[in-house]
């Protein structure tokens, strides 16, 4: 990239400072939506753009300045509020997803698994390369669509959200915004409830569609 004369952008909103520093791995700008894991409780819209360099900063304050798009000052609290936990947060779900892709390599009703810290996934060298932890967000594939949907809406402790990175567990459809996925394509991420009982709810909502 650099030697193409661009700037390489990487965007750490699932993995946050905590799992991965791209600026350490020669990233020029990193962005992030703090609105998933660094505020964690699911109720503000919010982000950052870090950099080293003092021209790009000053450049992007600037663009800022002009643009209008500065946040609140209790948006802002929110987010420094979700920070101060930031930590613990993050060790928590994403040892608890590390538990969960696991068991879920092991259930009749899924396929096309895909966590960076299972040994076999496409990603994994490069994440234990480069990764400080294997993060909170796990996909898979079921065999409809209408059997991902009752899995989601039959989950007791799971909701049913579009963003992720919440201290709540929650899981989408993907299809339903647009991508280009499988019809029964999950994305699921993993918060802070206690493993094994999250795991329970997990299991029998599989056991359910699958049956």
């Amino acid at each position: 990239v650099h030697k193409a004369g661009a700037l390489l952008v990487v965007d750490n909103t699932t993995m946050t400072p905590f799992g991965q520093r791209p600026l350490d791995h020669g990233a020029d700008i990193v962005v992030a939506a703090d609105t998933k894991a660094p505020n964690g409780h699911s109720d503000v819209l919010f982000g950052h753009v870090a950099s080293r360099n003092a021209d790009i900063i000053a450049a992007v304050t600037g663009w800022r300045e002009v643009s209008g798009s500065i946040p609140g000052p209790f948006e802002a609290w929110l987010v420094h509020r979700g920070l101060e936990t930031l930590d613990v947060r993050f060790d928590r779900m994403c040892s608890s997803a590390e538990v969960i892709a696991r068991r879920l390599q092991g259930h009749r009703a899924i396929s096309g698994l895909r966590y960076p810290g299972l040994e076999g996934d496409p990603s994994h060298n490069l994440a234990r390369a480069q990764m400080e932890r294997f993060g909170f967000l796990i996909s898979f594939e079921l065999a409809s669509e209408q059997k991902a949907e009752d899995f989601i809406n039959g989950c007791e402790l799971m909701q049913a959200a579009t963003s992720f990175g919440g201290v709540h567990t929650s899981a989408e459809r993907r299809l339903k915004r647009g991508d280009a996925v499988p019809a029964g394509f999950v994305r699921l991420s993993v918060g802070c409830e206690p493993v094994e009982e999250l795991w329970k709810a997990i299991e029998a909502s599989l056991d359910r569609v699958s049956g």
